[in-house]
């Protein structure tokens, strides 16, 4: 399989059964659910496993798609959460590498962020990270973002392979997207003008 070969697609309510069953019976990231953003640990740390899942899903079900699902065939293989950085307040959180710079306020609906990612097992370290975001740079374009913005690994930092939800560095680049602030030790803050 070549990542040219998978495709990704916005996350609209009919293909809700794939993102199950990627993410398993208990949730992604054990059991948030890509909710890790979207609220304060306090009120996300509860929710943990079923109140994620049936949250997510109503956010889902409300729309506009939060992020875009990899396919290879049709069996969906990955997942990255995108979407204007309004929508997940705590990464424009002040004490975050991903805090929001003056001339990309998180109010502004047109600047958008690729906050998490998630890959099958089976399909990991083969190209499907690198599709998702190309495939989230086509929509956050077609969407009117006029920018989309990441806190990636960069190469250096030691990590595990679960603190990788945020994406490697190195797909970032390659993707055309530059380095505009350095907040924490090993995550830049990138950017892309669409």
């Amino acid at each position: 399989m070549s990542a040219s070969a998978l495709n990704v697609v916005p996350l609209a309510p009919a293909r809700w059964p794939d993102l199950e069953d990627l993410f398993g019976p208990k949730g992604a990231c054990y059991g948030c659910w890509c909710n890790h953003f979207r609220m304060p640990q306090k009120q996300r740390l509860p929710l943990l496993g079923e109140g994620a899942r049936q949250l997510f899903e109503e956010r889902v079900r409300k729309g506009p798609p939060p992020g875009v699902l990899a396919y290879d065939h049709e069996t969906c293989v990955g997942w990255l959460q995108v979407g204007p950085r309004r929508d997940i307040p705590e990464w424009n959180n002040p004490r975050r590498a991903s805090t929001p710079l003056p001339d990309a306020p998180a109010e502004d609906e047109r600047v958008w962020a690729a906050s998490c990612f998630f890959v099958r097992k089976a399909w990991r370290g083969k190209g499907v990270t690198a599709a998702l975001l190309d495939g989230a740079i086509i929509f956050a374009r077609e969407s009117g973002a006029r920018l989309l913005e990441a806190a990636p690994m960069d190469h250096e930092f030691k990590r595990s392979s679960e603190g990788l939800y945020v994406g490697p560095e190195r797909v970032f680049l390659r993707a055309g997207f530059v380095e505009v602030a350095r907040q924490k030790e090993g995550r830049p803050l990138m950017r892309l003008a669409l």
